[in-house]
Formats: C-alpha cells, structure tokens, sequence
C-alpha cells in the first residue's frame, strides 16, 4: 500500500521506488533536504550500503535528497506522524516543541570540538535528555549528523563585527540564531537551506548563514563572494525513524540498524574537520575570499550574545536550565 505525502509529485516517486523494493522485507524511505554528494547525503549512503549488506536484501534504504519530499522544516511532521519512515533534520527544527534543542546555537558556547564531542556523545547530560524530549514528538533519533561550524556569507567585503550586521537582512536556520542576529542589530529571515541559494541570488537578505560545506555542496560561490569564520553555533542534524514503525520491526533488524546508524555517526564526526577543510580550499579556489576574525572580532561578538543566553533560559524551561548548566560545565 502506497502512501499519498509531499503531493502527487512524491506519491509517484514512492510508487515507483516502492516497486523496484518489494523484494525486501522492511523498506526504509529517508527524506534528506541537501544534495545526494553532500557529506550528509554520502553519510546516508554509507548508512544504505551497511544496512543492505549486513541484512542480505531484507532491509532496503531509499534516500529522497534535495527535499524531493519534504523541506527541511516539514520533516519532524512528516516522520513523526508516520508519513514517511525516516528523515534528517536540522536539530532546530524542534524547536518549537522542544525549546531546549537550541543549546547548540547558543553563541561561542560549544566553541571547540573538544566540547562539541562531549555535548553529542549519545549518553551525555546533553544529548540524553534531548534524545528522549525528541521521543515525545513521535520520533526516535538514530544518531546525529555533524555539519560543523556557522559561518557568515556576504558579497564584497566580509562580515567582521556586529556593527556589519546593522541593518541588514540576514538568513537564518533557527530562532536561537535569529536572536543572535538581532542583538547584532540585523533583521533575520528564517530561509530553508534548499532555499538558501535562490534568496542570495535575488538580493532576499543580505548576508548568509550556513556551515562551509553546505557552501561547498550548493555551489555557494556563484551567489556570495566572501565566507566570515565566525564558528559562533555548532550546526548538527539528526537522522529520526518514526517510532511506532521502529517498535514494530523485528529485533534482529532493529540491532542491524542501529549497529549501521553508530557507524554512520562515528565516519561523520571523524571526518568533519577534514571536511570543512576541503570545503573551504574548494570554496578559494572558485573565488571565495575567507575572513578569519582577530580575537578583538571575536570579543565584539560575544558582548552582544547575552540577551540571547538571557532569552534560551526564559523560553527553554528546566530542561533548557539543566542542559545550559552541563554545557557550561563542559
């Protein structure tokens, strides 16, 4: 039986996907919003290629990049009410159900990957509590994706201090963010990443605001001219699996899965310097100057962050207090 999701346009898509895998006893559909060579989009094939071997054919994967099915912002929806198996998204995307998500883009506080590492690994005071919040929603999270540090995109010159931002539209990818735009005093414009590349092209906002290897990936360069190195938030996505469908599988599936979702998880991790990396040098060599703030820079920043500290801890409750406490602690 064929879902109807995402309109007639997904509905062929998965009619069509759903012949070539009746073969297998349990099929897997994963709505991705970046391209299939993104590092996020290779971590799902890597995720594919273990889940296929190690079940023999009984488990298929099917990856719908791009947001074929669903935009970033509509996935929480989508696989939590069942519509589709599994999806990734931006952990800020559950924001609105669970304020606390947004600790990783508290700024300069998760500032090395010393504590970034801490922050994610799945049992920590951080991660654990947000991992069973997420629960609530209807969705299990598989593991988490890491997609590096914020950085700022602008044309001409680059972004070096708050008073840079004064007056400018900024595209955002979550509220926390957006606060932190405005202390700045710009006007954030909260723009999905598949969207991201049109919004530069037509003068939508005015400066970016992404992870360099999303620059690299969506072929940034042929709208902005300069990447700012702010690393002021800790970007990561999630890869969730609908729970009701997750409880129903059989457990030698279950324990395939997950033993493939832990190696996902780990490849991605250890590979994300080196990919940031690589990004910025293909970035250069397609025209991108890149601006690495002076210490000076970095202090101006941090001294307009407060009122976004002061706004997490009033809107994210004892669960945002309690992950703010063993942040801090890291």
């Amino acid at each position: 039986m064929i879902r109807v999701v995402g309109g007639l346009f997904a509905a062929c898509i998965l009619t069509l996907s759903g012949t070539a895998a009746q073969a297998a006893d349990t099929t897997l559909r994963i709505s991705l919003q970046l391209p299939l060579k993104s590092h996020l989009g290779q971590n799902l094939e890597l995720f594919k290629n273990e889940v296929e071997s190690t079940s023999q054919g009984a488990i298929a994967v099917e990856i719908y990049d791009s947001a074929q099915l669903y935009k970033d912002k509509e996935v929480p929806a989508a696989v939590g009410s069942g519509a589709i198996e599994m999806g990734v998204a931006s952990l800020t995307r559950y924001v609105g159900d669970i304020p606390a998500v947004d600790i990783f883009y508290m700024p300069f506080l998760l500032n090395s990957e010393e504590k970034v590492r801490a922050a994610v690994a799945p049992d920590s005071p951080i991660r654990g509590p947000l991992d069973e919040a997420i629960k609530e929603t209807g969705s299990t999270v598989l593991w988490w994706q890491a997609y590096g540090g914020a950085i700022m995109l602008s044309k001409d010159e680059p972004i070096r201090t708050p008073a840079d931002l004064e007056g400018k539209k900024v595209r955002v990818f979550g509220k926390t963010l957006g606060d932190f735009v405005t202390a700045a005093g710009g006007a954030p414009t909260l723009i999905s990443g598949s969207e991201q590349y049109l919004a530069y092209q037509r003068g939508t906002v005015d400066v970016g605001m992404t992870g360099v290897s999303g620059v690299k990936s969506r072929k940034l360069w042929e709208v902005m001219d300069v990447i700012s190195q702010t690393n002021h938030a800790d970007i990561e996505f999630i890869v969730v699996v609908n729970t009701k469908f997750w409880e129903s599988l059989p457990n030698e599936h279950r324990e395939l899965i997950q033993a493939a979702a832990r190696k996902a998880e780990m490849d991605v991790r250890d590979r994300m310097a080196a990919i940031e990396a690589e990004a910025t040098a293909e970035a250069k060599a397609n025209g991108m100057s890149v601006h690495t703030p002076t210490p000076e820079e970095v202090e101006a920043w941090k001294a307009v962050a407060q009122p976004v500290y002061d706004n997490y801890l009033e809107s994210a409750g004892d669960l945002g207090a309690q992950i703010m406490e063993a942040a801090r602690s890291l």
